[in-house]
Parts: structure tokens; C-alpha cells; sequence
């Protein structure tokens, strides 16, 4: 398949553009940028020499993807920005390249950032994610498999979003939202678990009842966290859901949200 590229748009020697790329006009690609195949690149849209993208994605008007890193200790290191396949990335979305703490910023594939997003320096994002209007986070995020986050939601640096986690509309995450979770907002806090979001991915009612559980014994009761430990290894042993809530709890440097109430999850 043959490449098209518009007439206006400036493609420096050295760029490697797989089969079937289609580049609107007035873009610009820096040479030492690799674009997968079949992708298709919009209108006034600027990729950096940094830039190493998969096959077929999207990438609308006047995204700006592998820029320097907006931290004041980068001091121009050689770093990238990975981007997997198959990724809508719209209007005015930004993205950083990394610094010297990793070496690269990552974007998965099958996600979706609508307009205005902005991934920063050092993030990990995974697959199958959707980030609505205006989300934007901060250096340093690792944002696991299926997050929704819904429109105009900034993201702490550090923070962690943990995976099939839904985040709503407006609200601000400071802290490590745990796997599965439903964050609300007013205040910004666990409301409890995503079951739509799990029923929709194949999870069975017993895994989500097994989570649920998980829920009111870490999140809605007084009880201790150790004591919440030591009952969901007795009650649901090698569940790997459970397994990876009690994991990413453990592991939170910047501890988690806190719960909106403490009713039933």
C-alpha cells in the first residue's frame, strides 16, 4: 500500500513511515520518528524525532505527540515515547516523551484519548483505556488496563489508577485509586466497585461478588487492614482478582482515596 502524504505537510529525511500511512496537511514529522502502518495522521498534527508508533492508529488535528518533558531537571536526555497500535488520539491531545527516571513515556493500544488529554513525562498507560475530554496527568502515572476516566479529571503525579477502575467526571485523584473501583466525586472518593464495567468485560457474578466483598472489608467497615488482609486470604485463597486488589493496596506508596461512605460497596 502505497503512502500518501499532502502536499503542505513537511516530512524530514529520515522518518520511517510503514505501508498505508495517510498525513494531512501542515503536519510535521521529525526525522528519527517511526510511524507504524496504516496510521493516519490529521491536519497540523507535530511528531518529534522521539516518537516510536505502532500500526493503525488515529491521530486528529493539531496533536503534538513526543515533546520535552515539562520538568524542570530534564536536561535534553535522549528518551522516547512508545506508542502501541491501534490508538484514537484526538484534537490538541499532547503527549510527553520521558526523562532519565525510565527512559520513556508509554501509551498502549486499543485506547482512546479524546480532545484536550495530556499524558506527561514517565507515564505508563496501558491498553483499553478511555480518557474523556480535558483528563490530564501529571509525570510518573501508571494508568493499568481498562480506566475510563471521565472529562476534565488531573491526575497527581505518582499516582497509580488502578486496572477496569472508573473515575467520574470532574474529579481529582491525588492518591492511588485500587483495581475495579468506582470513584465519584463531591468529594472525590470510592463509591464503590465498577460492576457495570466488569458484568460488560466477562467477569462472573461470583468474581464480582468475591470483589465486592473485597470492598466492604477494606473500603466500608471499621475493620483493621491487616485484619481485612488475613480475612480475604482466608475466604477467597488464589481468587487472582482478589490477589491483585490486596497487592496493589500493599504496594501504594501514596496510599489510596479515601471512601465517599462507609455503607455497603
Amino acid at each position: 500500500m502505497s503512502v500518501e502524504i499532502h502536499p503542505t505537510a513537511q516530512i524530514e529525511k529520515g522518518v520511517q513511515l510503514g505501508e498505508g500511512v495517510r498525513i494531512g496537511p501542515f503536519t510535521y514529522i521529525q526525522s528519527g520518528a517511526e510511524i507504524g502502518d496504516n496510521c493516519q495522521i490529521g491536519s497540523s498534527v507535530w511528531i518529534s524525532e522521539f516518537v516510536r508508533m505502532g500500526d493503525n492508529n488515529k491521530i486528529a488535528h493539531a496533536a503534538a505527540l513526543g515533546g520535552d518533558p515539562q520538568d524542570l531537571k530534564f536536561e535534553g536526555e535522549k528518551t522516547v515515547l512508545r506508542i502501541g497500535d491501534n490508538n484514537d488520539i484526538r484534537e490538541y491531545v499532547t503527549m510527553n516523551r520521558g526523562t532519565n527516571a525510565s527512559g520513556q513515556s508509554v501509551v498502549g493500544s486499543n485506547n482512546m484519548l479524546m480532545a484536550y488529554c495530556h499524558v506527561a513525562h514517565d507515564c505508563v498507560v496501558g491498553d483499553n483505556i478511555v480518557f474523556a475530554n480535558s483528563t490530564n496527568i501529571a509525570g510518573h502515572v501508571l494508568v493499568e488496563d481498562w480506566v475510563i476516566v471521565g472529562g476534565l479529571v488531573p491526575v497527581h503525579q505518582f499516582c497509580r489508577l488502578g486496572a477496569h477502575a472508573m473515575i467520574g467526571a470532574g474529579a481529582r485523584v491525588v492518591q492511588d485509586v485500587p483495581p475495579y473501583a468506582l470513584l465519584g466525586v463531591d468529594p472525590t472518593g470510592i463509591s464503590g466497585i465498577n460492576s457495570i464495567g466488569l458484568n460488560r468485560r466477562g467477569f462472573s457474578k461470583e468474581r464480582i461478588a468475591a470483589i465486592k466483598k473485597a470492598y466492604r472489608y477494606l473500603f466500608f467497615s471499621t475493620k483493621l487492614q491487616e485484619e481485612a488482609f488475613k480475612l480475604l486470604k482466608q475466604e477467597f485463597p488464589a481468587i487472582p482478582e482478589i490477589e491483585k486488589l490486596v497487592e496493589f493496596v500493599k504496594s501504594s506508596s501514596r496510599g489510596i482515596v479515601k471512601t465517599r461512605n462507609k455503607k455497603t460497596a
